[in-house]
Protein backbone atom coordinates (compact mmCIF):
# COMPACT_ATOMS: atom_id res chain seq x y z
CA UNK A 1 0.00 0.00 0.00
CA UNK A 2 1.05 3.69 -0.99
CA UNK A 3 0.10 6.84 0.27
CA UNK A 4 1.24 10.09 -0.34
CA UNK A 5 -0.94 12.35 2.26
CA UNK A 6 1.08 15.70 0.63
CA UNK A 7 -1.70 17.56 -0.56
CA UNK A 8 -5.56 17.77 -1.45
CA UNK A 9 -4.46 15.76 -4.75
CA UNK A 10 -3.27 12.83 -2.97
CA UNK A 11 -3.15 9.30 -4.15
CA UNK A 12 -4.15 6.33 -2.67
CA UNK A 13 -2.93 2.45 -3.56
CA UNK A 14 -4.77 -0.16 -1.81
CA UNK A 15 -4.21 -3.67 -2.10
CA UNK A 16 -6.52 -6.49 -0.53
CA UNK A 17 -4.74 -9.36 -1.14
CA UNK A 18 -1.52 -7.64 0.51
CA UNK A 19 -3.24 -7.99 3.96
CA UNK A 20 -3.11 -10.96 5.88
CA UNK A 21 -5.19 -10.31 8.99
CA UNK A 22 -7.84 -8.35 9.98
CA UNK A 23 -6.85 -7.69 13.64
CA UNK A 24 -9.05 -7.12 17.11
CA UNK A 25 -6.87 -4.76 18.57
CA UNK A 26 -9.09 -2.90 21.73
CA UNK A 27 -12.82 -2.17 23.30
CA UNK A 28 -14.01 -0.10 26.07
CA UNK A 29 -16.77 1.47 27.85
CA UNK A 30 -16.67 4.27 30.07
CA UNK A 31 -18.84 5.56 32.72
CA UNK A 32 -20.51 7.76 30.22
CA UNK A 33 -21.94 4.60 28.42
CA UNK A 34 -19.02 6.10 25.41
CA UNK A 35 -17.78 2.66 23.51
CA UNK A 36 -14.87 2.55 21.75
CA UNK A 37 -13.91 -0.23 19.46
CA UNK A 38 -10.65 -0.46 17.79
CA UNK A 39 -9.62 -2.66 14.61
CA UNK A 40 -6.78 -2.93 12.22
CA UNK A 41 -5.77 -4.82 8.83
CA UNK A 42 -2.28 -6.25 9.69
CA UNK A 43 -0.27 -2.80 10.50
CA UNK A 44 -1.15 -0.85 7.72
CA UNK A 45 -4.43 0.25 8.91
CA UNK A 46 -5.48 0.92 11.85
CA UNK A 47 -9.50 1.97 12.65
CA UNK A 48 -11.70 3.41 15.62
CA UNK A 49 -15.53 3.21 15.70
CA UNK A 50 -17.38 4.59 18.98
CA UNK A 51 -20.95 4.10 20.27
CA UNK A 52 -22.87 6.68 22.82
CA UNK A 53 -25.00 4.60 24.80
CA UNK A 54 -28.06 6.75 26.59
CA UNK A 55 -27.62 5.89 30.31
CA UNK A 56 -31.07 7.12 32.24
CA UNK A 57 -30.94 8.56 35.31
CA UNK A 58 -30.48 5.68 38.03
CA UNK A 59 -28.95 3.50 35.33
CA UNK A 60 -25.19 2.70 36.41
CA UNK A 61 -22.31 1.45 33.59
CA UNK A 62 -21.55 -1.91 35.43
CA UNK A 63 -18.01 -1.97 33.24
CA UNK A 64 -17.21 -5.63 35.21
CA UNK A 65 -20.58 -6.80 33.91
CA UNK A 66 -20.73 -5.55 30.72
CA UNK A 67 -17.67 -7.12 29.25
CA UNK A 68 -18.93 -9.98 27.73
CA UNK A 69 -21.71 -8.00 25.55
CA UNK A 70 -18.74 -5.27 24.82
CA UNK A 71 -17.21 -8.33 23.28
CA UNK A 72 -19.43 -9.44 21.36
CA UNK A 73 -20.25 -5.65 20.51
CA UNK A 74 -16.70 -5.50 19.24
CA UNK A 75 -16.17 -8.67 17.14
CA UNK A 76 -19.30 -8.36 15.58
CA UNK A 77 -18.98 -4.59 14.46
CA UNK A 78 -16.05 -5.68 12.96
CA UNK A 79 -16.87 -6.95 10.18
CA UNK A 80 -17.24 -3.47 8.25
CA UNK A 81 -13.80 -3.36 8.58
CA UNK A 82 -12.73 -6.68 7.57
CA UNK A 83 -14.80 -6.40 4.51
CA UNK A 84 -12.40 -3.61 2.92
CA UNK A 85 -9.75 -6.69 2.59
CA UNK A 86 -11.16 -9.80 3.08
CA UNK A 87 -8.15 -11.69 4.81
CA UNK A 88 -8.20 -15.09 5.60
CA UNK A 89 -7.41 -14.81 9.01
CA UNK A 90 -8.47 -12.61 11.88
CA UNK A 91 -6.54 -12.38 15.26
CA UNK A 92 -8.78 -11.84 18.49
CA UNK A 93 -6.19 -9.76 20.39
CA UNK A 94 -8.35 -9.21 23.23
CA UNK A 95 -9.23 -12.35 23.99
CA UNK A 96 -10.99 -15.64 22.00
CA UNK A 97 -14.85 -15.76 21.50
CA UNK A 98 -17.02 -18.37 23.52
CA UNK A 99 -17.96 -21.22 21.30
CA UNK A 100 -21.34 -19.75 20.55
CA UNK A 101 -20.18 -16.72 19.74
CA UNK A 102 -17.41 -18.06 17.31
CA UNK A 103 -19.56 -20.34 15.47
CA UNK A 104 -21.97 -16.65 15.05
CA UNK A 105 -19.34 -14.46 13.93
CA UNK A 106 -18.11 -17.43 11.30
CA UNK A 107 -21.23 -17.42 9.92
CA UNK A 108 -21.61 -13.43 9.74
CA UNK A 109 -18.68 -13.01 8.41
CA UNK A 110 -19.64 -15.79 5.67
CA UNK A 111 -22.87 -15.80 4.77
CA UNK A 112 -23.67 -12.59 6.32
CA UNK A 113 -21.34 -11.60 3.41
CA UNK A 114 -22.58 -13.73 0.72
CA UNK A 115 -23.97 -10.48 -1.28
CA UNK A 116 -21.17 -8.25 -0.76
CA UNK A 117 -18.77 -11.67 -2.06
CA UNK A 118 -21.05 -12.23 -5.13
CA UNK A 119 -21.38 -8.28 -6.46
CA UNK A 120 -17.10 -8.36 -6.00
CA UNK A 121 -16.74 -12.12 -7.57
CA UNK A 122 -14.66 -10.57 -10.14
CA UNK A 123 -11.66 -9.71 -7.71
CA UNK A 124 -12.83 -12.03 -4.98
CA UNK A 125 -12.85 -15.62 -6.91
CA UNK A 126 -14.79 -17.02 -3.00
CA UNK A 127 -16.82 -16.62 0.11
CA UNK A 128 -14.75 -15.74 3.04
CA UNK A 129 -14.37 -17.97 5.50
CA UNK A 130 -12.46 -17.00 8.05
CA UNK A 131 -11.82 -19.27 11.11
CA UNK A 132 -12.60 -17.57 14.79
CA UNK A 133 -10.35 -18.75 17.72
CA UNK A 134 -12.53 -20.59 20.71
CA UNK A 135 -11.92 -20.15 24.38
CA UNK A 136 -12.93 -23.18 26.37
CA UNK A 137 -15.78 -24.15 27.92
CA UNK A 138 -19.20 -25.61 26.22
CA UNK A 139 -22.11 -22.86 24.72
CA UNK A 140 -24.56 -21.67 26.76
CA UNK A 141 -28.02 -22.58 25.77
CA UNK A 142 -30.76 -19.56 25.51
CA UNK A 143 -33.63 -19.70 27.67
CA UNK A 144 -36.81 -20.42 27.19
CA UNK A 145 -38.62 -17.16 26.38
CA UNK A 146 -40.91 -15.59 29.15
CA UNK A 147 -43.17 -12.46 29.01
CA UNK A 148 -40.86 -9.72 29.16
CA UNK A 149 -41.84 -6.81 32.00
CA UNK A 150 -39.60 -4.03 30.20
CA UNK A 151 -39.14 -4.37 26.23
CA UNK A 152 -36.71 -1.97 23.97
CA UNK A 153 -38.07 -2.09 20.50
CA UNK A 154 -35.47 -1.06 17.62
CA UNK A 155 -37.64 1.13 15.17
CA UNK A 156 -35.82 1.95 11.30
CA UNK A 157 -38.95 4.22 10.61
CA UNK A 158 -40.77 1.20 8.54
CA UNK A 159 -43.86 -0.49 8.60
CA UNK A 160 -42.29 -3.55 9.75
CA UNK A 161 -40.77 -1.93 13.48
CA UNK A 162 -44.26 0.18 13.94
CA UNK A 163 -46.37 -2.81 14.19
CA UNK A 164 -44.07 -4.58 16.51
CA UNK A 165 -44.06 -1.29 18.74
CA UNK A 166 -47.75 -1.25 18.71
CA UNK A 167 -47.89 -5.57 19.24
CA UNK A 168 -45.92 -4.76 22.48
CA UNK A 169 -47.48 -1.57 23.36
CA UNK A 170 -51.04 -3.45 23.25
CA UNK A 171 -49.88 -6.70 25.42
CA UNK A 172 -48.98 -4.84 28.18
CA UNK A 173 -45.56 -4.36 28.89
CA UNK A 174 -43.60 -1.63 29.78
CA UNK A 175 -41.68 0.01 26.13
CA UNK A 176 -39.09 2.26 25.25
CA UNK A 177 -38.22 2.76 21.40
CA UNK A 178 -34.35 2.53 20.05
CA UNK A 179 -32.68 3.90 17.45
CA UNK A 180 -28.96 4.16 16.51
CA UNK A 181 -28.22 7.81 14.73
CA UNK A 182 -32.04 9.06 14.49
CA UNK A 183 -33.01 10.30 11.51
CA UNK A 184 -36.33 11.88 10.31
CA UNK A 185 -38.58 8.78 9.93
CA UNK A 186 -37.45 7.38 13.09
CA UNK A 187 -38.22 10.43 14.84
CA UNK A 188 -41.47 10.92 13.25
CA UNK A 189 -42.27 7.23 13.98
CA UNK A 190 -41.43 8.21 18.03
CA UNK A 191 -43.56 11.32 18.09
CA UNK A 192 -46.79 9.62 16.98
CA UNK A 193 -46.48 6.70 18.88
CA UNK A 194 -45.74 8.91 21.81
CA UNK A 195 -43.63 6.81 23.44
CA UNK A 196 -39.84 7.25 25.14
CA UNK A 197 -36.97 6.51 22.94
CA UNK A 198 -33.50 5.73 24.22
CA UNK A 199 -30.90 7.07 20.53
CA UNK A 200 -27.12 5.33 20.45
CA UNK A 201 -24.71 8.01 18.40
CA UNK A 202 -22.43 5.49 15.85
CA UNK A 203 -19.14 7.14 15.21
CA UNK A 204 -18.09 5.68 12.28
CA UNK A 205 -14.35 6.83 10.51
CA UNK A 206 -16.47 7.61 6.91
CA UNK A 207 -13.24 9.65 5.61
CA UNK A 208 -10.80 6.54 5.93
CA UNK A 209 -13.73 4.54 4.68
CA UNK A 210 -13.72 6.67 1.54
CA UNK A 211 -9.61 7.33 0.82
CA UNK A 212 -9.62 3.47 0.91
CA UNK A 213 -12.75 2.94 -1.56
CA UNK A 214 -11.39 5.18 -3.63
CA UNK A 215 -7.84 3.45 -3.63
CA UNK A 216 -8.79 0.11 -4.29
CA UNK A 217 -10.42 -1.09 -0.76
CA UNK A 218 -13.64 -3.95 -1.44
CA UNK A 219 -16.44 -2.55 -0.88
CA UNK A 220 -20.52 -3.59 -0.17
CA UNK A 221 -23.54 -4.53 1.75
CA UNK A 222 -22.61 -5.48 5.33
CA UNK A 223 -24.91 -7.59 7.46
CA UNK A 224 -26.27 -4.35 9.91
CA UNK A 225 -28.63 -5.74 11.45
CA UNK A 226 -26.42 -7.83 13.58
CA UNK A 227 -24.84 -4.49 14.71
CA UNK A 228 -27.77 -2.65 16.06
CA UNK A 229 -29.30 -6.12 17.69
CA UNK A 230 -25.57 -6.20 19.65
CA UNK A 231 -26.08 -2.71 20.41
CA UNK A 232 -29.72 -2.81 21.07
CA UNK A 233 -28.45 -5.74 23.54
CA UNK A 234 -25.86 -3.57 25.45
CA UNK A 235 -28.07 -0.40 25.52
CA UNK A 236 -30.76 -2.60 27.17
CA UNK A 237 -28.73 -4.18 29.85
CA UNK A 238 -27.33 -0.90 30.85
CA UNK A 239 -30.61 0.47 31.17
CA UNK A 240 -32.29 -2.67 32.68
CA UNK A 241 -34.61 -3.61 30.12
CA UNK A 242 -35.31 -7.55 30.32
CA UNK A 243 -35.95 -8.01 26.36
CA UNK A 244 -34.80 -6.50 23.02
CA UNK A 245 -38.26 -7.63 20.47
CA UNK A 246 -36.73 -7.25 16.91
CA UNK A 247 -39.32 -6.77 13.86
CA UNK A 248 -37.59 -9.45 11.31
CA UNK A 249 -40.53 -10.78 9.79
CA UNK A 250 -40.39 -15.16 8.00
CA UNK A 251 -39.82 -13.78 4.82
CA UNK A 252 -36.31 -12.38 5.89
CA UNK A 253 -34.99 -16.39 5.76
CA UNK A 254 -35.48 -16.59 1.75
CA UNK A 255 -32.65 -15.72 0.00
CA UNK A 256 -32.09 -14.40 -3.44
CA UNK A 257 -29.67 -17.00 -5.04
CA UNK A 258 -26.83 -19.36 -4.58
CA UNK A 259 -23.14 -18.55 -5.10
CA UNK A 260 -19.97 -20.40 -4.28
CA UNK A 261 -21.76 -23.04 -2.57
CA UNK A 262 -24.30 -20.69 -0.22
CA UNK A 263 -27.66 -18.99 -0.27
CA UNK A 264 -27.03 -15.84 -0.64
CA UNK A 265 -29.48 -13.43 1.04
CA UNK A 266 -29.60 -9.75 1.57
CA UNK A 267 -31.03 -10.48 5.13
CA UNK A 268 -29.26 -12.61 6.02
CA UNK A 269 -28.76 -11.33 9.11
CA UNK A 270 -32.55 -11.38 9.85
CA UNK A 271 -32.54 -14.65 9.26
CA UNK A 272 -34.00 -17.25 11.51
CA UNK A 273 -30.81 -18.98 11.21
CA UNK A 274 -28.96 -15.53 12.22
CA UNK A 275 -31.64 -14.99 14.91
CA UNK A 276 -30.91 -18.66 16.35
CA UNK A 277 -27.09 -17.97 16.10
CA UNK A 278 -27.35 -14.71 18.02
CA UNK A 279 -29.36 -15.83 21.09
CA UNK A 280 -26.99 -18.65 21.50
CA UNK A 281 -23.66 -16.00 21.73
CA UNK A 282 -26.03 -13.53 23.76
CA UNK A 283 -26.65 -16.43 26.41
CA UNK A 284 -22.94 -16.51 26.83
CA UNK A 285 -22.81 -12.68 27.38
CA UNK A 286 -25.95 -11.65 28.99
CA UNK A 287 -28.13 -14.22 29.63
CA UNK A 288 -30.81 -11.70 31.62
CA UNK A 289 -31.71 -10.14 28.44
CA UNK A 290 -33.79 -11.78 25.88
CA UNK A 291 -33.41 -11.35 21.96
CA UNK A 292 -36.04 -12.37 19.64
CA UNK A 293 -37.99 -11.38 16.70
CA UNK A 294 -41.66 -10.72 17.41
CA UNK A 295 -42.75 -10.53 13.84
CA UNK A 296 -41.36 -13.68 12.45
CA UNK A 297 -44.55 -15.55 12.69
CA UNK A 298 -45.62 -12.87 9.89
CA UNK A 299 -45.03 -12.79 6.07
CA UNK A 300 -45.14 -9.13 4.62
CA UNK A 301 -48.25 -9.20 3.30
CA UNK A 302 -50.32 -9.77 6.62
CA UNK A 303 -47.62 -7.12 8.17
CA UNK A 304 -49.03 -4.84 5.46
CA UNK A 305 -52.98 -5.92 6.04
CA UNK A 306 -52.40 -5.22 9.45
CA UNK A 307 -50.77 -1.55 8.85
CA UNK A 308 -52.67 -0.59 6.46
CA UNK A 309 -55.75 -1.12 8.21
CA UNK A 310 -55.51 -0.73 11.86
CA UNK A 311 -52.37 1.63 12.10
CA UNK A 312 -53.76 4.66 10.10
CA UNK A 313 -52.14 7.12 12.44
CA UNK A 314 -48.30 6.29 10.96
CA UNK A 315 -49.32 6.84 7.39
CA UNK A 316 -47.91 9.49 6.83
CA UNK A 317 -44.97 9.22 8.80
CA UNK A 318 -43.12 6.06 8.07
CA UNK A 319 -41.16 5.43 5.26
CA UNK A 320 -39.02 2.28 4.05
CA UNK A 321 -37.51 3.88 1.61
CA UNK A 322 -33.51 3.05 2.15
CA UNK A 323 -31.92 6.12 0.49
CA UNK A 324 -33.18 7.90 3.53
CA UNK A 325 -30.76 5.73 5.94
CA UNK A 326 -27.30 5.33 3.37
CA UNK A 327 -24.58 5.73 6.46
CA UNK A 328 -22.84 8.60 4.42
CA UNK A 329 -25.57 11.57 4.75
CA UNK A 330 -24.51 13.20 0.71
CA UNK A 331 -26.29 10.33 -0.16
CA UNK A 332 -29.40 10.75 1.26
CA UNK A 333 -32.39 11.01 -0.81
CA UNK A 334 -34.34 14.11 0.22
CA UNK A 335 -37.82 13.03 0.20
CA UNK A 336 -39.72 9.68 2.33
CA UNK A 337 -40.18 7.53 -0.78
CA UNK A 338 -37.92 7.93 -4.00
CA UNK A 339 -40.14 5.57 -5.73
CA UNK A 340 -37.30 4.51 -7.76
CA UNK A 341 -36.09 1.60 -6.19
CA UNK A 342 -37.07 -2.07 -5.25
CA UNK A 343 -37.98 -1.57 -1.50
CA UNK A 344 -40.64 1.51 -2.24
CA UNK A 345 -42.04 -1.09 -5.26
CA UNK A 346 -42.29 -3.71 -2.60
CA UNK A 347 -43.71 -2.08 -0.18
CA UNK A 348 -46.61 -0.11 -2.58
CA UNK A 349 -47.17 -3.76 -4.01
CA UNK A 350 -47.82 -5.09 -0.12
CA UNK A 351 -49.89 -2.15 0.86
CA UNK A 352 -52.16 -2.10 -2.19
CA UNK A 353 -54.70 -5.02 -1.59
CA UNK A 354 -55.36 -3.26 1.38
CA UNK A 355 -55.34 0.02 0.51
CA UNK A 356 -57.05 2.34 -2.05
CA UNK A 357 -55.02 3.73 -5.49
CA UNK A 358 -55.67 7.36 -4.61
CA UNK A 359 -54.44 6.85 -0.59
CA UNK A 360 -51.14 4.86 -2.01
CA UNK A 361 -50.20 7.92 -4.47
CA UNK A 362 -50.73 10.46 -1.92
CA UNK A 363 -48.10 8.44 1.15
CA UNK A 364 -45.99 7.88 -2.10
CA UNK A 365 -46.05 10.91 -3.93
CA UNK A 366 -47.08 8.41 -7.34
CA UNK A 367 -49.33 5.90 -8.22
CA UNK A 368 -46.41 3.47 -9.07
CA UNK A 369 -48.72 0.36 -10.17
CA UNK A 370 -50.02 2.91 -13.14
CA UNK A 371 -46.69 3.75 -14.44
CA UNK A 372 -45.75 1.61 -17.45
CA UNK A 373 -41.81 2.90 -16.73
CA UNK A 374 -42.19 0.65 -13.42
CA UNK A 375 -43.23 -2.56 -14.93
CA UNK A 376 -39.72 -4.55 -15.65
CA UNK A 377 -38.38 -3.18 -11.77
CA UNK A 378 -42.09 -4.81 -10.09
CA UNK A 379 -41.44 -7.51 -12.23
CA UNK A 380 -38.37 -8.78 -10.70
CA UNK A 381 -39.47 -8.98 -7.43
CA UNK A 382 -41.74 -12.25 -8.60
CA UNK A 383 -37.87 -13.09 -10.04
CA UNK A 384 -39.46 -12.87 -13.72
CA UNK A 385 -36.77 -11.53 -16.12
CA UNK A 386 -34.03 -12.30 -13.40
CA UNK A 387 -33.35 -12.60 -9.53
CA UNK A 388 -34.77 -10.97 -6.59
CA UNK A 389 -33.22 -7.85 -5.72
CA UNK A 390 -30.92 -7.37 -3.41
CA UNK A 391 -33.10 -5.53 -1.02
CA UNK A 392 -35.40 -6.44 1.71
CA UNK A 393 -38.17 -7.50 0.53
CA UNK A 394 -40.41 -10.63 0.46
CA UNK A 395 -40.35 -13.82 -1.39
CA UNK A 396 -41.53 -14.06 -5.21
CA UNK A 397 -44.21 -15.86 -3.85
CA UNK A 398 -45.44 -13.25 -2.33
CA UNK A 399 -45.32 -10.94 -4.59
CA UNK A 400 -47.27 -13.29 -6.65
CA UNK A 401 -49.95 -13.33 -3.71
CA UNK A 402 -49.87 -9.60 -3.55
CA UNK A 403 -50.86 -9.77 -7.49
CA UNK A 404 -53.37 -12.31 -7.52
CA UNK A 405 -55.44 -9.87 -5.14
CA UNK A 406 -54.83 -6.93 -7.10
CA UNK A 407 -56.31 -9.16 -10.41
CA UNK A 408 -59.62 -9.55 -8.32
CA UNK A 409 -59.84 -6.40 -7.04
CA UNK A 410 -61.78 -3.46 -9.23
CA UNK A 411 -59.76 -0.83 -7.94
CA UNK A 412 -56.30 -2.09 -9.02
CA UNK A 413 -56.83 -4.57 -11.89
CA UNK A 414 -56.93 -2.36 -14.58
CA UNK A 415 -53.67 -0.24 -13.94
CA UNK A 416 -50.93 -0.64 -16.12
CA UNK A 417 -48.05 -2.39 -14.09
CA UNK A 418 -50.69 -4.74 -12.62
CA UNK A 419 -52.32 -5.68 -15.68
CA UNK A 420 -49.03 -6.58 -17.53
CA UNK A 421 -47.96 -8.59 -14.02
CA UNK A 422 -50.81 -10.56 -13.94
CA UNK A 423 -50.08 -11.46 -17.68
CA UNK A 424 -46.46 -11.60 -17.83
CA UNK A 425 -45.86 -13.14 -14.09
CA UNK A 426 -49.23 -14.39 -12.67
CA UNK A 427 -50.48 -16.07 -15.47
CA UNK A 428 -46.86 -17.57 -16.19
CA UNK A 429 -45.68 -19.10 -13.14
CA UNK A 430 -49.69 -19.67 -12.35
CA UNK A 431 -52.45 -18.97 -10.39
CA UNK A 432 -53.10 -20.69 -7.07
CA UNK A 433 -56.91 -19.10 -5.11
CA UNK A 434 -54.68 -20.66 -1.92
CA UNK A 435 -51.53 -18.32 -2.39
CA UNK A 436 -52.61 -15.22 -0.72
CA UNK A 437 -53.91 -17.25 2.43
CA UNK A 438 -50.89 -18.69 2.91
CA UNK A 439 -49.08 -15.75 3.53
CA UNK A 440 -51.74 -14.05 5.76
CA UNK A 441 -51.83 -17.13 7.90
CA UNK A 442 -49.79 -17.14 11.20
CA UNK A 443 -46.19 -19.54 10.57
CA UNK A 444 -44.80 -20.65 14.13
CA UNK A 445 -43.32 -18.04 16.15
CA UNK A 446 -40.50 -19.17 17.66
CA UNK A 447 -38.50 -17.38 20.37
CA UNK A 448 -41.09 -14.97 21.27
CA UNK A 449 -43.21 -15.33 24.80
CA UNK A 450 -46.98 -16.26 24.63
CA UNK A 451 -48.32 -12.98 25.57
CA UNK A 452 -46.37 -10.88 22.90
CA UNK A 453 -47.13 -13.59 20.54
CA UNK A 454 -50.99 -13.00 21.55
CA UNK A 455 -50.68 -9.28 21.05
CA UNK A 456 -49.43 -9.35 17.78
CA UNK A 457 -51.99 -11.92 16.56
CA UNK A 458 -55.05 -9.54 17.61
CA UNK A 459 -53.01 -6.52 16.04
CA UNK A 460 -52.92 -8.97 12.79
CA UNK A 461 -56.64 -9.96 12.92
CA UNK A 462 -54.97 -13.75 13.16
CA UNK A 463 -58.23 -16.51 14.62
CA UNK A 464 -55.53 -18.19 16.45
CA UNK A 465 -52.38 -17.42 17.89
CA UNK A 466 -48.99 -18.94 16.12
CA UNK A 467 -47.29 -21.27 18.41
CA UNK A 468 -44.52 -20.23 20.47
CA UNK A 469 -41.49 -22.08 22.25
CA UNK A 470 -42.12 -23.26 25.47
Amino acid sequence: MTIDNGSAGSTVSFDPTSINAFRFTGRSIDDDGLVSLHYALDEVETFTETFAIPVSPGSVVDRAALEPLLDLLHWVAGVSYFKMAAPRDVACETGAPPPAAAEYLEALYSEGLGEFAYENRARLPHLPRPVFPRADGSAVAPPAPTDPTRVLVPIGGGKDSIVALEAVRRSGADLSLFVVNALAPMRRTAQVADLPMLEVKRGLPLDDFKRLNAGGALNGHVPITAIISCVALLTAKINGFDAVALANERSASSGNLVHDGIEVNHQFSKSLRAEDLLRAAAAEAVPDVQIFSLLRPASELAIARGFAEKLQDYHRAFTSCNRNFHTDPALRGGEAWCRNCPKCRFVFLMLAPFSAPDQLAEIFGGAMLDDDEQYEDFALLTATGGFKPFECVGEEQESLAAIELLSHDDRWRDQAVVRRLVSDALDVQGRDPDRADTFLRPADAPHVPRALADSLGRLLGWSESPTVDR
